[in-house]
């Protein structure tokens, strides 16, 4: 994601900046909207039977979004269809990408109608627990049929942009996520007293979002020369090398992800709320993970492939080092601010309706165990692409299996001492080790890769971090008596606090001479 510029014409770094650019702010207004979304689901179901029973059921489809998406499909997609388009010119990477949108959408019916089938043993998979309260299995049932289907929209989307991103496009996919968003909370406002069980009302509007977010990839496809509903064969050779690497590739890009789906398991023996706890906390997580981490791993995977292709393994380094070093110098900030801030910003977002005070310092104890991964998790991203750049799809499998093994068995012991909190904490260990691990491994693909200017660098990254955390808490403990008011003073309070600490980071890191300050004047479009 971060070229040094003493090796890249400042042209190159302009566009990859560009393209970061139009994808960290897409992220930016989704993961906003995101936010809002789980505000009104707080508000209208707070942490109780129907928020457990929705999150199990979304739990399914949103981690093959993740696992899809953010991960496997686009990921093994890419360097196929660039190969094409490199070596048989346009009109046969067309012709690719259509005969793959035929058959993808064929298997992925039904695969859909399978799946909705299987919910009952789904959900006695995932959340065993809830066969012991009375309704809570069933609607979690009903919920996986409704919301299953979602995932033939959102692998579609998945193939979409692995098309859009090969050709230099990627605003419709980026921008997708946020009609989604809109989709949810316009089901529960509108639709939710029309129904029943109101929750019903916003499974659907998960419905409702996925074909929305498919339909607007077409407009772009088309003016790419691409017509997914054109009458050509349904099986391409090349679809074979698609379905090859998405095997392995889908373990090694979601061992976070599947980490937290077996917090779910877990977490549905612990008592009730457990499951919303661990969900809120984690979208809080996830905001700078996905502005930064999925973003970083969209827009380096093309030029790494592309540098390893002309064996330029100097500019390679350079765009690694340069790559974790900015999302350290974004992610360990946010760690600290969001342990220091935490409980304000749940009690702004979440705490109204059936969202009770109590539920907001349980949500804060699963986010703390949760912030260590934030780092870890990120740089995942840029890791695993850059040994995908070399086709090596099987050390981050390894490294995945290493560390979903660390997670399970630490999730199993820090359940008992430290119940929903214990197994956020997990997560965050075996994040932690999948990155150590596949950061050690750089040595089997660059020969000389320069730690010790990565270390020195985080190390400074961290004291400006533990620097503004003492700031930020300084200032809220003076600013606390009168912020928390109401909504609108914790609001004011919150941002007042945030620019507070972006000031005291920022001056810290100048101070420091640190080149991750020039990289981010970049990156909101500075010149330098």
């Amino acid at each position: 994601m971060i070229i040094s510029r003493s090796h890249i014409e400042m042209s190159q770094v302009k566009k990859i900046f560009t393209s970061a650019g139009i994808v960290s702010l897409s992220t930016l207004l989704s993961r906003i909207l995101g936010f809002v979304r789980d505000m009104v689901i707080a508000s209208f179901f707070g942490a109780g039977t129907s928020a457990d029973a929705f999150f199990v059921a979304f739990r399914i489809p949103n981690l093959f979004r993740r696992l899809l998406a953010e991960g496997s499909l686009t990921t093994a997609y890419v360097p196929v269809f660039t190969t094409i388009l490199n070596k048989k010119g346009k009109k046969e990477a067309s012709l690719f990408a259509e005969s793959s949108f035929r058959f993808f959408s064929i298997f992925l019916f039904f695969f859909c109608i399978l799946g909705a089938a299987a919910s009952p043993v789904i959900i006695k998979l995932t959340a065993p627990g809830f066969f012991e309260i009375p309704g809570k299995a069933e609607l979690s049932i009903v919920l996986t049929r409704i919301m299953f289907f979602y995932l033939f929209f959102i692998c579609l989307v998945a193939l979409c942009m692995g098309v859009l991103n090969s050709l230099e496009h990627f605003f419709a996919p980026a921008i997708a996520p946020v009609f989604l968003n809109i989709s949810m909370i316009s089901s529960v406002l509108l639709f939710s007293s029309n129904f029943a069980e109101p929750v019903y009302a916003l499974a659907w509007g998960v419905i409702a979002g996925g074909f929305v977010q498919l339909l607007i990839q077409f407009p772009f496809l088309f003016k790419k020369g691409i017509n997914p509903f054109k009458g050509i064969k349904l099986w391409h050779g090349e679809i074979k090398k698609v379905t090859r690497l998405m095997g392995p590739t889908v373990f090694g890009a979601a061992v976070y992800q599947i980490s937290i789906l077996v917090n779910t398991i877990l977490a549905s023996f612990l008592q009730s709320g457990s499951v919303s706890y661990l969900y809120y906390s984690d979208r809080l997580v996830q905001f700078p993970l996905g502005i930064f981490g999925i973003t970083a791993g969209i827009v380096v995977l093309p030029l790494m492939s592309s540098q390893v292709e002309q064996k330029k393994f100097d500019e390679l380094s350079k765009t690694l080092t340069e790559g974790l070093l900015f999302i350290m110098f974004i992610t360990i900030p946010a760690s600290v601010g969001l342990a220091v801030l935490g409980i304000p910003v749940i009690k702004l977002l979440f705490e109204r309706g059936e969202f009770t005070a109590e539920m907001t310092i349980y949500t804060y104890y699963a986010l703390l165990c949760y912030l260590p991964s934030l780092f870890a998790a990120s740089n995942l991203r840029i890791l695993i692409s850059f040994f995908y750049s070399f086709k090596d799809a099987k050390t981050p499998v390894r490294a995945g299996i290493i560390s979903f093994v660390i997670n399970i068995f630490a999730a199993v012991v820090l359940m008992y001492f430290f119940s929903f909190a214990g197994l956020a904490l997990a997560v965050s260990i075996g994040s932690i080790a999948n990155f150590l691990i596949l950061f050690v491994k750089i040595k089997s693909k660059i020969k000389n890769p320069d730690f010790r200017v990565f270390l020195k660098r985080t190390f400074f990254i961290a004291s400006a971090s533990v620097f503004m955390g003492a700031v930020v808490y300084l200032a809220d403990f003076y600013l606390k008596k009168f912020i928390y008011i109401s909504k609108t003073t914790l609001l004011l309070g919150i941002v007042c606090e945030i620019l507070i600490g972006i000031i005291a980071y920022f001056m810290f890191c100048i101070l420091a001479r640190l080149p991750e300050v020039q990289t981010f004047k970049l990156l909101i479009g500075r010149k330098k």
